[in-house]
């Protein structure tokens, strides 16, 4: 009579009942001597990946070796999802930083005809009309921007609380709530150390991605609780490293993620959701790059009743700078200061020209670099307003370089249809006083001006 010895990873015996194990090892061995399955297999078995492997020895004993891999293949998946977000977001960021040049006129010009219009024109409710989807076409491409890892916006401290509690306040909430009516919404914001560095208008953007997920999920009744705590990980968990952390959780009590879905919920356009009314298929993307990308990390748990999106941020040592309100646009009107712009662009030259001239500065356009080089050396410009990339020429970056060994205390700021790129930080790291985003408003320009020129 043949014997069954099953060892565990340590050599030790593993007791293993022969009714349990005995056919189910007979069969792996008919099959692995006909040459049906390998010798090594694996097995989903109450929520954990077991490797299994079969060695029929020469004397008619079988032994079978087994190892739990889940955190193994957990990992694999992340840095498999990982590698898989990177590709898709060089992608993404190419696409959308062509975008931003093209939305740029589409926006720039409906405000600059704007402002030559009567109130009573017939025309500025096309026009308008025209802004409007430029400006909702921008926020697809701020979504693609941060599809593309490493380029979100410029980080600064601010109130993790102050961000959330601005998006509950804000109209798109009203309407969310407005398509929801039987979903109540709590908050309890308990963490005691709030301040993280980040992109405020990513943070806003995901919360809103998950809150409106979790209202959607509920089919029309149910509930959505927004929480926020700290925790301290002494030793590191699970990729992250030991530090102190603020906890942004969102969860509903809705009918939950299948276990199917809940390995894709974060891939682009892996949504059941309608696409008319719900968005771009984009939303948990956003979330879990701006996640990735702000040095964080992000939990699901999905019970069947409860679904629970854990958002971890390194807490931030630093002061949360105290903004001023919103200058009106008549406080963006300049001194007559001479300002330069740079850009390959003719259509976002001469948008920012009659932006820049109808606040009253004096401005001079160049197409590339190298011309700004030599317009500066016999026109000096109080400010360089300067584009990262520049075909075929050289670059924002060292455009700005070789006018700072003409003149060292040169002022400038960078537009880019990136958000912030290693040319970029190197750039406002050499001096340059600001960052905007393109497509921009009179309004973002004008103050990004302001605030060079006074720095």
């Amino acid at each position: 009579m043949r014997e069954l010895m099953v060892f565990n990873r340590h050599n030790d015996l593993y007791p293993v009942p022969d009714d349990e194990f005995e056919e189910y090892l007979d069969e792996r061995e008919a099959a692995v001597r006909k040459g049906a399955i390998a010798p090594t297999s694996f097995e989903l078995r109450d929520g954990k990946v077991i490797r299994y492997q079969c060695v029929v020895l020469p004397d008619g004993w079988r032994m079978l070796t087994y190892l739990d891999i889940t955190e193994l293949k957990n990992t694999q998946d992340q840095l498999a999802r990982a590698q898989k977000m990177e590709a898709i977001g060089v992608m993404a960021g190419g696409v959308a930083h062509d975008l931003n040049n093209i939305l740029s006129g589409i926006i720039g010009y409906p405000e600059l005809l704007l402002l030559q219009l009567p109130e009573s024109s017939s025309l500025r409710k096309p026009i308008e009309a025209i802004r409007e989807s430029g400006q909702r076409a921008a926020t697809v491409v701020a979504d693609l921007l941060t599809v593309a890892r490493g380029v979100a916006s410029i980080r600064e401290p601010h109130d993790i609380h102050v961000l959330v509690w601005e998006y509950l306040c804000s109209p798109e909430y009203e309407k969310l709530k407005s398509l929801h009516p039987g979903v109540t919404c709590t908050e309890k914001f308990e963490a005691t150390s709030s301040i993280i560095s980040c992109s405020p208008i990513h943070i806003k953007k995901t919360a809103m991605n998950l809150i409106a997920n979790a209202m959607e999920a509920l089919k029309g009744q149910g509930e959505v609780k927004v929480l926020t705590s700290n925790v301290l990980l002494d030793h590191g968990e699970k990729g992250l490293p030991p530090g102190h952390y603020v906890v942004l959780t969102v969860q509903d009590n809705g009918p939950g993620i299948s276990d199917a879905d809940i390995k894709h919920i974060f891939e682009p356009f892996y949504s059941k959701k309608m696409m008319d009314r719900s968005g771009t298929g984009l939303g948990l993307t956003v979330v879990w790059n701006t996640v990735e990308d702000h040095g964080g990390q992000i939990r699901v748990e999905s019970s069947g009743d409860i679904t629970c999106f854990r958002l971890f941020f390194p807490v931030s040592n630093k002061k949360v700078n105290r903004r001023e309100d919103p200058q009106v646009k008549t406080l963006y009107k300049s001194k007559g200061e001479h300002i330069l712009v740079v850009d390959d662009e003719p259509v976002l030259r001469e948008i920012a020209a009659e932006i820049l001239q109808g606040l009253g500065y004096n401005v001079n356009t160049v197409a590339s670099g190298e011309e700004a080089i030599e317009f500066v050396k016999v026109n000096p410009v109080d400010l360089l307003i300067v584009d990262m990339l520049m075909a075929p020429g050289i670059t924002g970056r060292q455009t700005y370089e070789k006018i700072l060994e003409l003149y060292p205390h040169q002022k400038a700021i960078v537009v880019s249809g990136f958000s912030e790129s290693d040319d970029v930080k190197a750039t406002l790291e050499l001096g340059a006083g600001g960052f905007t985003k393109k497509p921009y408003s009179i309004e973002q320009l004008g103050q990004a001006v302001k605030a060079a020129l006074k720095g």
